[in-house]
């Protein structure tokens, strides 16, 4: 897990079934994790910059909030000072240099997301 800081610790447990992801305008990675790993939770991914913007509600839905960089992880304790710390926030440090469908992406995710399922506390 060298690759990317964790906010508060733990990883994803099986009992996790609501996990949000946040880039800056949802439009590639955090879309992309959306629909990647839908089969496995039930996904939401929302942007911090765009018209579907986080909401305080979106965060209080998810057990789990992952961000594609660390500064979107300052950015929601700045805008959501409480919720910043009731909940479990990872980021995965991938830089906005991806498309939507580019498939390195995808696999960038899923091995990302290996890791931290390796982490979880069950």
């Amino acid at each position: 897990m060298e690759d990317y800081p964790i906010a508060a610790s733990g990883g994803v447990s099986q009992q996790m079934k609501n996990i949000l992801f946040i880039c800056n305008q949802n439009k590639n990675r955090s879309k992309a994790a959306e629909e990647i790993f839908k089969q496995r939770w039930n996904t939401k991914s929302a942007g911090l910059y765009n018209e579907n913007q986080v909401t305080e509600q979106t965060l209080q839905w998810a057990d789990l909030i992952i961000v594609m960089e660390e500064q979107q992880r300052k950015e929601l304790g700045k805008r959501f000072p409480k919720m910043y710390l009731m909940k479990r926030i990872l980021s995965l440090n991938i830089p906005d240099i991806y498309s939507y469908e580019q498939e390195e992406l995808k696999q960038i995710l899923e091995e990302k997301m290996e890791e931290i399922m390796e982490l979880a506390i069950v």
